[in-house]
């Protein structure tokens, strides 16, 4: 049988390695320790406060310990019983103290910065209103002031607050962009979240549903894509503008009749699902099937027209669950008619 030092001895190496290849499974654009933001930032010094006085605490405790256990050891031929100590006012009164006042300081900043996080900008004339609604699995993203609608990317100004009004369409799900803000739930009982969010700097940062949601959570991505204020005006125009129409007259028929009875393009089309204006610009097709051209990134993407055509070939395959009919056997659509309507979507692109 083998000695429990020996198994201790064996397991640590092996846990050790372990905890050394997780650490490696996070992702860089979900980390909270890279602000972008001033809710981000504030929320990053909350992080660190906590975890100083954790620290801090955790030194004092092991010291005093340390201390003790050398200190006051069974010196060798020691026989007695040492003297027996039964309380000491000034030390308890000390480590009572201590800790009130550390929670104190960690409570007051937290409370600050709750009240300062939670603040309502949706009457600020200066800030930017946007009204964003959860589906199973995709978010919708509406400009209340410049009448338009769009999925999955969300375009914002920089150095702008974002006052964001937040509800759901189905069940619980919760908005998060780890760089530039916490986290906010879509309440299943009518309830408008509110919440802001400000980006610094101009990128695309990724946002994630963080309430378990159904088969697809993990894949309820969607970009935050902070630029100029030049080249979000731009993006505003370029979203009202009149789209290109699809020239074939058959591929034009099926695609009014069986995409567009949910799907906008333009100002035509439904509500329902996904508005797919520009969708040839935007980062990624059903929120994970990256475009190479859109996200520079060509390694681990691909032309948004093959994602596009993987997606309407077997949408499910893509993202279990999700409430997109099939195009091949709920709607009927031919490979060519799949081909013909990706094709058009990869180049509904718009220049900002």
């Amino acid at each position: 049988m083998m000695k429990p030092w020996k198994a201790v001895k064996r397991l640590v190496p092996m846990f050790a390695m372990l905890a050394l290849l997780l650490s490696a499974c996070g992702r860089e654009d979900l980390s909270v320790l890279r602000p972008q933001g001033p809710v981000a930032e504030g929320q990053l010094g909350l992080i660190k406060l906590s975890i100083t006085i954790m620290v801090v605490v955790m030194l004092i405790v092991f010291g005093i310990a340390a201390y003790v256990w050398v200190k006051y050891r069974r010196k060798p031929g020691q026989t007695d019983i040492p003297k027996q100590v039964e309380g000491n006012h000034k030390l308890e009164i000390i480590w009572t103290a201590i800790p009130l006042v550390l929670v104190l300081i960690l409570a007051v900043a937290t409370v600050q910065k709750v009240f300062a996080f939670g603040e309502d900008y949706s009457k600020d004339a200066n800030a930017v209103k946007v009204k964003v609604t959860s589906h199973l699995f995709w978010w919708e993203f509406t400009y209340p002031e410049y009448g338009i609608t769009t999925a999955q990317d969300m375009i914002i100004p920089t150095g702008k607050k974002i006052a964001l009004e937040l509800k759901t369409a189905d069940v619980l799900h919760s908005f998060w962009v780890p760089s530039l803000g916490g986290k906010t739930d879509t309440n299943t009982d009518g309830t408008i979240n509110k919440a802001w969010l400000e980006a610094t700097n101009e990128g695309v940062y990724l946002g994630k549903c963080a309430e378990l949601c159904g088969k697809s959570h993990a894949f309820m991505e969607f970009k935050v894509k902070a630029v100029s204020q030049d080249s979000f005006d731009a993006w505003v125009e370029a979203m009202k503008a009149p789209v290109q129409t699809i020239q074939d007259p058959a591929v034009a028929e099926v695609f009014k009749t069986q995409c567009l009875s949910c799907h906008a393009v333009g100002d035509q089309g439904g509500p329902i699902g996904p508005n797919l204006t520009g969708i040839g610009s935007r980062e990624t097709v059903a929120s994970i099937l990256h475009n190479a051209e859109a996200s520079g990134k060509p390694i681990d993407g691909k032309p948004v027209k093959d994602n596009l055509v993987e997606w309407l070939t077997d949408p499910q395959k893509v993202k279990p669950g999700n409430k997109m009919p099939s195009p091949k056997e709920d709607l009927g659509l031919t490979d060519a008619d799949i081909e013909a309507i990706a094709d058009y979507l990869a180049n509904s692109k718009l220049s900002y």
